[in-house]
Formats: structure tokens, C-alpha cells, sequence
């Protein structure tokens, strides 16, 4: 009854909640693309488009908001600096097909075998290294390493201080602050660069005040798609999650209405099409989330008037580039503790699950798909090497697969 009649509700009151609820994505919408060196004006039309494909497919039944997916931040790294942008772009839109595979596996054979082929010593461990694997890279951009113009006592101070309001707004803040913690990290590293004059407005004078955002078409090479279908895993697992929380928050059961299958399905098929325009991958907002809980906004119309509102800013050429002046030590900061509350995630699914890891079963799946991913193993060569999350995923459902299941009382 209560998205029933808001629905009735006026238009002013539409705009103004759905503007609210991109302003709680936006922070880490264009955080993921700033990080990645993806176009950040491409993430909001194809945040914007991704969340119109969704809410087309579960038609209109769940109030969120897909936007940028930090799962996929080290991995798009990694794959850019081995495959290039246009082969990781194949490579995310392939990990979009992925879950259109799982929801239609989901659809016939319902949850039971993705819990059995995914359990907790698997996942938590792989989402371990999806944080952990390029932490040095969070580091390195942190110190000014990756910056011509910034040394390393102003790439230090800038970077501390954004990290430092980032985990006060996280921990301490109240009501929408603490929605925003990234926004405010970011505002305040941005606003001390620009004291100590390092931010470069070129780019921004440069830009048109209206442009067609940067799009870039993908190309399908092996070895960069085998890189990123296993880091599907971890999100599609994790979307089950999602679909839990706001449904206990609007308390209503989506997992059976419009159904798992049909909420994978929107994801998925949002992830496809954000790679085709050159778009990172999507994935539900628990920030939006938070803000629906906040605020009661329960009507998915809201989303869809965010989505347009993202499509729409998508062609303001100055605010593209007005993002992309965002020193790096700034970004550096905030990586710090993305990364590690990636890895934090993983630790906690492992926890949740109750397990002993000292069994020796547990032991050594969780050993080597830490060791493997993080520490660099590679197999074969040329367009079909393995390596990194990838690797440490095949690897850890291979073993969960072959290796006999503990005995009780061992």
C-alpha cells in the first residue's frame, strides 16, 4: 500500500528525491572510474542507463540504484595496465554474462547449488584478494608516486586528511553525512589541494559546457575475458545480500517477488550494457540503500528519476572534467580504506560462516587462494595466462570441489 500510493506522489517531490538519492551515489559512482582511468561522465550515463535496464526487467518493483562496482576496481586495474581499456571492457561485458548465467541457473535449479559451488571458504577468501591485490597501488598514488606535480609531504598531508573526514563521517557522522563519507573525504582533500594550489584547472577550461561523454567500444581478447568472469563471483553472491537488506527495509520478500532470478538478470544485463558504452561494471547501492531507509523513499520511481537525472548530467562536459582534476593523493587516501573494507568483507564472510580454518580441508583452500592471488601466481602465457582474482577463484572452487568434506568432530 505504501508504494502504491506514493506513486501518487507530485513531480517536484520526485526530483528533489531522486536528485537526493544520486547525490548519496555520486561519490562513489565517479570514484571507481577516477580510480580505474575510465571516463567518469561515461559512468553516470551508463549508472543512469544501467539502472533504467533494471528496473525494466524486475519492472519497477524494487527502490535501487545501480551504480560503479568497487568489487571490480582492482581487477579493471590490473586488466587495463595488461589488456588496455578496450579489452578489459570485453572482459567486464563477458562478467555481465555471467550473471545473466547464474539468474537463469537461479530460475531452474533455485539458490541451493550457487551456495554449494560458492561457500563461504571460497567467497570470503576471494574477496579477500579483490581488496588486498593492488593495495600497493592505493599506497603508491597516497605517497605521490603517481603524480608529476605533487611531492610526497603534500601527497601525504592531502591524502591523510581525506582519509582522515572520510572514516569520521564513516564512524561518527549522523543522518545523511554519514551516507556520504567518500563525498566528504573527497570535498575536503579537494578543497585543501586547491589552498596549496596543485589542482590543474586546464582540462576543465578546455571543456565544452555540453559534450557526448568519452564512450569507448570493447574488444574481446581471451586472456582478459578468463581475468575477469571469476570476479562475477563475488558480486553476484554479494547481490543476494543486497536484495536481502532492502527487502527488510521496505519489508517486502524480493527474493520471491519479482525474484532473484529477474533482480540477477537486471544486474547483469545493466553490467553488459554499462561495457558496451565504456561504463564500468554496476552493482546495488548500499549507500542508496541507507538513504531509502533514512527517508522512507520506498517507491522505485525515485531511482528511475535518479537514473535520468545521471543521464542528463552525463553531457555537462565541464563536470566531467571538473572530476578529473581531483589531485591523485586525494583518491589515494580514500583507497586505503576502500581496499581494506573490501578485504574487511571477505574476513567477515569467512567469520559469519562459523567454520574452524584450521581444519586442514579449510586450511588449505583459504591458504592458496590468498597465497596465489595476492602473492602473483600466474599459469600459461600469452592470450590464456591466469593470474590474480581470477586464478584464485578457479583454484579455490576446484579444491572446495575435489578435496572430501570434513569429517564431524575433526
Amino acid at each position: 500500500m505504501m508504494i502504491t500510493s506514493a506513486r501518487q506522489e507530485s513531480w517536484p517531490k520526485m526530483l528533489l528525491t531522486g536528485a537526493q538519492m544520486l547525490f548519496v551515489a555520486f561519490g562513489a559512482l565517479v570514484l571507481v572510474p577516477l580510480l580505474t582511468g575510465l571516463d567518469p561522465s561515461v559512468a553516470l550515463f551508463t549508472a543512469g542507463l544501467g539502472t533504467l535496464v533494471f528496473h525494466g526487467v524486475t519492472k519497477q518493483s524494487v527502490p535501487v540504484f545501480l551504480a560503479s562496482s568497487f568489487a571490480f576496481i582492482a581487477p579493471i586495474q590490473g586488466s587495463v595496465a595488461s589488456f588496455g581499456v578496450s579489452a578489459t571492457l570485453g572482459g567486464l561485458m563477458a562478467a555481465g554474462l555471467v550473471y545473466v548465467v547464474i539468474s537463469q541457473a537461479v530460475r531452474l535449479k533455485g539458490t541451493a547449488w550457487l551456495h554449494r559451488l560458492l561457500p563461504a571458504v571460497v567467497v570470503g577468501p576471494v574477496i579477500m584478494v579483490i581488496g588486498l591485490a593492488l593495495a600497493p597501488v592505493a599506497v603508491s598514488m597516497a605517497t605521490g608516486e603517481t603524480s608529476d606535480s605533487i611531492g610526497y609531504g603534500q601527497a601525504i598531508f592531502l591524502s591523510m586528511a581525506s582519509l582522515l573526514v572520510t572514516l569520521v563521517l564513516a564512524v561518527f557522522g549522523r543522518g545523511l553525512l554519514r551516507l556520504v563519507p567518500i563525498m566528504g573525504g573527497i570535498a575536503t582533500g579537494y578543497a585543501l589541494a586547491l589552498i596549496m594550489g596543485v589542482v590543474d584547472f586546464t582540462p576543465v577550461r578546455d571543456a565544452a559546457w555540453l559534450s557526448l561523454p568519452n564512450f569507448t567500444a570493447p574488444s574481446f581478447h581471451w586472456a582478459a575475458i578468463l581475468f575477469m568472469i571469476p570476479v562475477a563471483i563475488a558480486p553476484a553472491v554479494e547481490h543476494i545480500g543486497d536484495m536481502v537488506a532492502i527487502g527488510s527495509v521496505t519489508r517486502t520478500n524480493y527474493l520471491e517477488k519479482p525474484g532473484l532470478h529477474r533482480t540477477l538478470l537486471g544486474d547483469g544485463l545493466a553490467t553488459t550494457v554499462a561495457a558496451l558504452f565504456g561504463g564500468p561494471p554496476n552493482t546495488t547501492y548500499s549507500e542508496v540503500t541507507g538513504a531509502v531507509t533514512l527517508t522512507k523513499a520506498f517507491n522505485p520511481m525515485y531511482m528511475v528519476v535518479a537514473a535520468v537525472i545521471a543521464i542528463v548530467l552525463a553531457f555537462v562536459g565541464k563536470l566531467g572534467a571538473l572530476l578529473q582534476t581531483i589531485p591523485g593523493p586525494v583518491m589515494g587516501g580514500i583507497m586505503t580504506l576502500l581496499f581494506g573494507s573490501i578485504a574487511v568483507v571477505g574476513m567477515n564472510t569467512l567469520v559469519r560462516a562459523g567454520q574452524s580454518l584450521t581444519a586442514a580441508r579449510n586450511l588449505v583452500v583459504v591458504s592458496l587462494i590468498l597465497v596465489f592471488g595476492i602473492g602473483g601466481m600466474q599459469f600459461g602465457g600469452g592470450q590464456f595466462t591466469l593470474q590474480g582474482v581470477s586464478l584464485a577463484a578457479l583454484v579455490g572452487i576446484a579444491l572446495n570441489w575435489l578435496l572430501p568434506a570434513e569429517k564431524e568432530g575433526e
